[in-house]
């Protein structure tokens, strides 16, 4: 075997980033003068302000549909889930590009200006006179080329934020190195914080932004978030000086393909017990461009063959990466398939946590929003309970249950990140029988006081608060959990994808509750029913809705038990190219 080769001297390493990382000059990073902290604070801001734009937008967004483009109850709830599904889904298309061409940094920046596009495309068309609506009191008339225009802004927005959503948060995450124990101390409560801002955005946007849209006018309503978006541009690129870039790997969808078809070519080859006999890059660093070496691990062990040098492959001068894989390679592949079960159970938690801004606001606008004779609350608003326990449990979870768990489990982060996601589900749970409740509660008043021809009921709205703030404690224990597990499991070649993969739980859970939705109406309107998810829901049975997503949920995590059970975390060894 070859001896390792050694790119830096005792010196280097103490002054550069082990991981591979350049700063924005396309110099090794120095670790003094950047990542860290002082380049989180402008990610950091950006996302706060990003945040702000786009919940500004979508927190009320079934509401505008419903009321500006005059949409049907149904037709609103899966217009709304549709399009936020898809928000959650074009990651997938940013993550691609980051990972094998631009890298995180310029992905965002191109991204940036079909986001903010869409914004001022939507704005326009909530205040520009003609490409508005025409309304008679509280009734609107959308002609198709406005209803054209408003959906082309929202898909626009779903593509730009497509390029950020992934990128973002792995961008922050890469300003601390993995190989410095100190930095990846910190690394943990960078994923705490991050989604501490994005909900600072959620607060403002559900709050303030909501009552504007629904006392003020939809143009400033729209109109003030596409200037946050703005703001959020100038805090991104004020920060350049301070960031670590990781290189572009190359394409991580061709690697796993040149895996799979080695694999197959060798289907009949033997794979030798000493996994040190698999074939892999003698130096120091990974073959793979900005990614460390992958230890190898005894499961899906067909895909090892792909690493089985046999004696064409030693015959030919330059073996083709089509013929032969290095372990790392092959690993990355492993690594993947190992995190799809997990991603698969995020699903339905994610459907749970799309019902805040589809049925937990047509819940609310069934009852009274009044507080005092004159204040009258926007249902969507209520979301800002989900926000402010995500802000009430985020420094709690990071600053009093990890120190306390940790005193008790022994791990350095308190729970494990598969524990934090199984505890986040759990909690998930009692959101729904709480509307479930609620809901039991609003229809037996409805039926003792012959209220089903009422628009509301006499009980305030402030008893959908429960419901909020279980969803935020859930989500503090799993999305976090979620964001933290995918980074950390992925290769390094591969971030922005596995980041990307985590967000589509996102988009396949606002899929699932337009299918559920749908299926729901169609099965219980049949026969001239009013069905569960009723024009009039005083008519319906909004509660059956909610106890069919309990039970989903305690499915849910039951398979979740036994797959993270068998879960093999991933071991990186070396340092990056």
């Amino acid at each position: 075997m070859k001896p390792e080769k050694t790119t830096m001297g005792e010196e280097d390493m103490d002054i550069y980033t082990q991981d591979g990382t350049l700063d924005i000059y396309k110099k090794p990073a120095n670790k003094k003068k950047t990542g860290t902290w002082k380049a989180c604070r402008f990610i950091l801001g950006t996302e706060c302000c990003e945040r702000l734009a786009y919940y500004g937008m979508s927190t009320n967004l079934v509401n505008y549909l419903e009321k500006q483009m005059n949409m049907e109850n149904v037709t609103a709830t899966t217009s709304v889930s549709n399009w936020s599904g898809t928000c959650y889904a074009t990651p997938l298309i940013g993550a691609f590009i980051a990972d094998a061409y631009l890298g995180r940094y310029w992905t965002i920046s191109t991204f940036v200006v079909i986001y903010i596009a869409g914004m001022t495309l939507l704005t326009m068309s909530a205040s520009v006179p003609g490409l508005t609506p025409t309304c008679n009191g509280d009734k609107c008339h959308a002609t198709s080329a406005q209803t054209a225009l408003t959906f082309i802004a929202l898909y626009l927005i779903a593509l730009g934020t497509g390029g950020i959503k992934p990128c973002v948060s792995s961008f922050g995450a890469d300003q601390f190195d993995d190989t410095d124990e100190e930095e990846k101390e910190s690394k943990s409560s960078f994923f705490n914080w991050f989604y501490f801002v994005i909900n600072v955005g959620a607060m403002i946007a559900s709050s303030v932004l909501v009552w504007i849209q629904m006392n003020v006018g939809w143009g400033w309503g729209l109109g003030i978030p596409t200037v946050a978006m703005a703001i959020a541009v100038v805090f991104f690129f004020a920060g350049s000086k301070f960031y670590r870039l990781q290189k572009p790997g190359g394409s991580p969808l061709t690697r796993m393909l040149q895996v799979i078809v080695a694999s197959c070519r060798k289907s009949k080859v033997r794979v030798p017990e000493d996994e040190s006999l698999l074939y892999e890059n003698q130096d120091a660093e990974s073959s793979i461009r900005g990614s460390r070496k992958l230890e190898h691990t005894k499961i899906l062990t067909f895909f090892d063959k792909a690493a089985v040098e046999t004696e064409s492959d030693n015959k030919a001068a330059a073996t083709s990466s089509w013929k032969l894989c290095t372990v790392t390679q092959v690993e990355e592949l492993k690594a993947l398939i190992r995190l799809l079960p997990i991603w698969a159970t995020g699903i339905v938690f994610a459907a749970v946590y799309s019902q805040m801004g589809t049925v937990f606001v047509l819940q609310g606008n069934t009852m009274d929003q009044h507080m005092g004779p004159n204040f009258k609350i926007p249902s969507a608003s209520l979301s800002l309970f989900d926000t402010l326990s995500v802000l009430f449990w985020t420094p709690v979870y990071d600053q009093l249950i990890v120190p306390l768990a940790r005193k008790y489990t022994g791990h350095e982060r308190g729970f494990t990140q598969l524990q934090r996601m199984g505890i986040g589900l759990v909690i998930s749970i009692f959101s729904m029988i709480s509307a479930g409740i609620l809901e039991v509660i609003r229809l037996s008043y409805v039926r003792t006081h012959n209220l089903y021809n009422e628009e509301t009921v006499p009980m305030t709205i402030f008893w959908q608060v429960p419901q909020y703030f279980f969803v935020g404690c859930a989500e503090v224990f799993t999305f976090i959990g979620q964001l933290e597990f995918f980074y950390d499991q992925a290769p390094d070649a591969m971030r922005s994808l596995c980041s990307a993969l985590s967000l589509t739980t996102v988009a396949f859970g606002n899929y699932l509750s337009t299918l559920l939705v749908t299926v729901v109406t169609n099965v219980t309107r049949s026969g001239g029913r009013p069905g569960w998810i009723a024009k009039n829901l005083n008519n319906g049975h909004l509660d059956y809705f909610f106890w069919l997503l309990a039970g989903l949920s305690f499915l849910n995590f039951l398979v979740y038990l036994w797959i993270a059970k068998w879960y093999t975390y991933k071991k990186a060894t070396g340092h990056a190219l």
